[in-house]
């Protein structure tokens, strides 16, 4: 078994998977970040539309969400810090040129009716 894309070191299937099929919720926002890594890093577009808040939905159209996801190898997230509701990471990546990039964000996510949703984020 391959360890989990977000760098908890578990494996996939008892890590992220879970939540990226829907057999679980994500307990905390951290939690919902980290799956929202591991979707970028199989393409899975239709998790992170569906874990994006309505109020900013609009502004992620799942073509986009998944162009991005795609074009894109992801190599590794490390978490800067976290509250209950907010997460800074940095996400590390090479895009389609083979350039190392690295995407720094400080997300606001929200519970709704037992669930989390990413609201939007400070670069």
């Amino acid at each position: 078994m391959a360890n989990c894309y977000c760098g908890t070191n578990k494996p996939f299937e008892n890590c992220c998977q879970i939540y990226l099929t829907g057999a679980k919720k994500a307990p905390t926002a951290e939690t919902l970040m980290r799956s929202r890594y591991s979707a970028y890093a199989i393409g899975n577009a239709d998790y992170l539309v569906a874990t994006t808040h309505y109020s900013t939905r609009k502004l992620h159209r799942k073509e986009d969400v998944l162009e991005w996801s795609q074009s894109n190898h992801w190599m590794q997230l490390k978490v800067l810090a976290s509250t209950e509701t907010t997460v800074k990471f940095k996400a590390y990546y090479s895009d389609y040129n083979g350039k190392a990039q690295v995407h720094e964000e400080h997300s606001t996510f929200v519970l709704e009716n037992g669930s989390w949703f990413y609201v939007d984020g400070e670069y």
